[in-house]
């Protein structure tokens, strides 16, 4: 777990291929720059970011730094010849740039995708119009298991009403006999949101399944599961490792989502705890926990920060506690129930150096200090940055 290579320069010289869609659609900012440059970049924002709390360690970067994605997800669009494409919404719009094939999504999906939109005028599937709400298919989703191939198709459709789903189901199978499922997902609403409440499977188990540092977890449609599965064991391994559990150690994995990070950790811990609030994504983590055969970790759906506090009252404490929160960082009251806590050691996943830096401000006033602080290149060529932050020891 701990053979963590820092693959900043790539093994070959990047981006020869430059994207054509890369303007329109804005994911991809450094698409015009070679990807040593990229990572220089980024780790000089998180040394800016971190330089009141400590040293940054080199940034570890991909040696193959192209169709990483694991979850592809596009827009279903036509124009008023009558073409349907697939693809993404342009920067600041929701204009649908056609994109045929992305320097970032896995190709299968890309591939499959394209068939999808390809075979919606011979079944007289319409997309569907955000402004006048007609149409019936409106996004589809493709998430891919590196480890076991196993691939999901989510068709998000507008009616309940699926004419004939079996027939093109079937079509879809035989130009993709890769495909291991197949889910209607219903979506009626005037939403930014991509899926709804209600689904069916069409073809099938209705999920997939894929190994991560030496654990199986399942995936259903809405299961956040990390996108970049080379980088995310090396995220993972990082920050087991920072942790330095030895086998007795009692974990909180915060944030805990289908159990990912906790299920890995309680390898090499003694207990662990997750407290997710959605309600689905527990039922995720604790069948992930069998199909592990965990006994030393459980899943609780609720709030980490009132779990926390819940645990200080009663007496109770813990050695670690790993913790992964949104873009926005952790709120005020989550901070305050982990420093009353009070884990010898806390595990800090951040996709945000940001709010990072900002939670490091308060928990540095209240008596925590950084140890180490890797940043991880999960998502080459965006803008993002994901980094692994520890050890907030407490100062005796």
């Amino acid at each position: 777990m701990n053979n963590i290579k820092n693959s900043s320069a790539p093994k070959k010289p990047e981006a020869k291929s430059k994207c054509k869609y890369s303007a329109r659609c804005g994911g991809c900012v450094y698409m015009d720059r070679e990807y040593a440059e990229q990572l220089a970049i980024k780790q000089e924002t998180v040394e800016k970011l971190m330089k009141p709390f400590g040293k940054v360690l080199p940034i570890v970067g991909m040696d193959n730094p192209y169709h990483y994605r694991n979850k592809v997800h596009a827009v279903i669009s036509g124009n008023r010849k009558g073409d349907i494409y697939a693809g993404t919404y342009e920067a600041g719009t929701h204009n649908v740039v056609d994109v045929e094939s992305c320097l970032i999504d896995g190709e299968e999906a890309d591939s499959i995708i394209r068939t999808v939109a390809g075979l919606m005028k011979s079944f007289k599937y319409q997309p569907y119009n955000e402004d006048t709400g007609r149409g019936f298919l409106r996004h589809v989703l493709v998430r891919t298991a590196r480890a076991t191939g196993q691939i999901m198709v989510v068709l998000v459709v507008a009616d309940k009403a699926f004419p004939s789903k079996n027939n093109f189901v079937k079509a879809l199978i035989k130009a993709h006999p890769s495909v291991t499922t197949v889910v209607a997902n219903f979506n009626n609403r005037r939403t930014s949101m991509v899926l709804g409440e209600h689904e069916q499977v069409l073809y099938g188990k209705g999920y997939i399944e894929d190994e991560l540092c030496g654990c199986r977890f399942k995936l259903s449609p809405k299961s956040f599961y990390q996108i970049n599965p080379v980088q995310t064991e090396r995220l993972y391994s990082l920050a087991i490792e920072y942790a330095g559990l030895a086998g007795s150690e009692a974990v909180i994995d915060a944030y805990s989502g289908i159990g990912t990070i906790g299920i890995i950790a309680s390898k090499s811990a003694g207990s662990v705890t997750g407290i997710e609030l959605n309600a689905d994504a527990v039922k995720d983590a604790q069948i992930n926990l069998r199909l592990n055969n965990c006994k030393n970790a459980k899943y609780i759906q609720g709030d980490a920060g009132e779990f926390m506090l819940r645990e200080a009252a009663a007496g109770r404490s813990c050695d670690v506690v790993f913790m992964d929160p949104p873009r926005s960082g952790s709120s005020k009251e989550f901070l305050e129930a982990l420093v009353r806590l009070a884990p010898k050691c806390v595990i800090y996943i951040s996709c945000n150096p940001e709010t990072l830096a900002a939670d490091l401000k308060y928990l540095t006033k209240m008596g925590y200090k950084t140890d180490k602080c890797r940043p991880v290149d999960m998502f080459p060529w965006t803008g993002s940055i994901e980094c692994v932050t520890s050890i907030f020891y407490r100062k005796i």
